[in-house]
């Protein structure tokens, strides 16, 4: 991956986005895409939309979603200390000690996520598992009235983890679910930028809300109003211990882009990826998806009068924790697979089925 990609991909995850809060997030996506785009702006809900050839005859609509998952503060207890609720599907099992950023107007706040030591827990509560209700968070103060100056009711907090190397291609970071899919949709239009022979209006969305309902793409997707879309996210890498890999799929790291296949894609779509990746020795691995998929692609394909809609992922190991980790060799394959196949289009009828 080139410097100035990897950079940038660095910059999204450096940033705190969970649903409803990812404007810091969106800033960079936008000022990224300003570059080479024709049209770039926001909505009133905060999705990002950039856009090539506004004109062109063919709607193509590609989308990665920006926010993640977080937590919130609800109350401040006397002691000072903040009980919060999730942001999306927080697994309590791993954001037990963890240290975490809250962020304010004025700015990160650090603290750590508390729990009773397990010296002081009950043998049956050893044994169940934590419940958010059950932690806090603790930035030290000594009681309500100074944490209150410090924090408001409604912000949101993330675990204080960054963007890091693991080895090779492989990298480790909070959010790649899935701040790597908007990455991939921008730099896939930015590949588009360099073909002179483009003639389809083409619109990369960084979609928000999409953890807690799928709610961008539902408003984006009515804004566009494309006649073909892709969906770009992560899904489950099943290279780790434990995993039944007949009933989830044999997807591992650096197996390329996974192309998901059943009713929520366009068997016509589905071919044309297919094929592209084949002609242009793009790896690929195909996933049978038998119902909606509980991705923008859901929400894509019903938008309006319907849109032929595709699904394509990056395998991704340790979905929503802090430690989520992807190969960015997949990423570029994704990116490669969505430029090539969008190029290939010649009408809207041919995925009519």
């Amino acid at each position: 991956m080139k410097k100035v990609s990897k950079d940038f991909l660095g910059r999204l995850l450096g940033e705190a986005s969970p649903s409803g809060y990812e404007n810091s997030v969106s800033a960079i996506w936008r000022d990224y895409a300003g570059e080479f785009s024709h049209e770039v702006k926001g909505d009133y809900h905060g999705n990002s939309y950039a856009t090539l050839n506004p004109g062109g005859k063919v709607s193509v609509y590609m989308s990665g979603h920006i926010d993640e998952i977080g937590l919130m503060v609800k109350s401040i207890t006397e002691s000072g200390y903040l009980k919060i609720a999730p942001v999306g599907g927080v697994d309590p099992h791993v954001i037990v000690g963890q240290r975490v950023y809250v962020h304010t107007k004025k700015g990160p706040v650090f603290g750590v996520l508390g729990r009773k030591a397990i010296h002081l827990l009950k043998p049956d509560e050893r044994k169940k598992v934590s419940e958010i209700k059950d932690l806090w968070i603790d930035i030290g103060a000594k009681n309500r009235k100074e944490a209150a100056k410090i924090v408001a009711i409604g912000d949101v907090a993330t675990i204080a983890v960054g963007f890091k190397k693991l080895r090779k291609s492989i990298y480790v970071a909070r959010g790649f679910d899935n701040r790597v899919g908007s990455f991939a949709v921008i730099e896939a239009l930015r590949l588009l930028a360099g073909k002179n022979d483009l003639v389809h209006k083409v619109t990369s969305v960084a979609t928000v809300q999409e953890e807690i309902g799928l709610r961008g793409a539902i408003t984006s997707s009515y804004n566009v109003n494309p006649q073909i879309a892709f969906a770009v996210d992560v899904t489950h890498s099943s290279d780790i211990p434990g995993i039944d890999k007949d009933l989830f799929g044999d997807i591992k790291l650096g197996d390329g882009a996974v192309i998901a296949r059943g009713p929520n894609i366009n068997p016509r779509l589905f071919e044309l990826l297919v094929k592209t990746a084949e002609d242009n020795s793009i790896p690929y691995k195909i996933v049978a998806e038998s119902r909606g998929t509980g991705t923008d692609a859901n929400a894509l394909q019903l938008s309006r009068g319907g849109v032929a809609t595709a699904l394509v992922s990056i395998p991704n190991r340790y979905m929503h924790t802090p430690v989520e980790v992807v190969s960015l060799d997949d990423v570029e394959n994704v990116v490669k697979l969505l430029a090539e196949t969008i190029a290939s289009i010649r009408s809207a009828e041919d995925f009519i089925i």
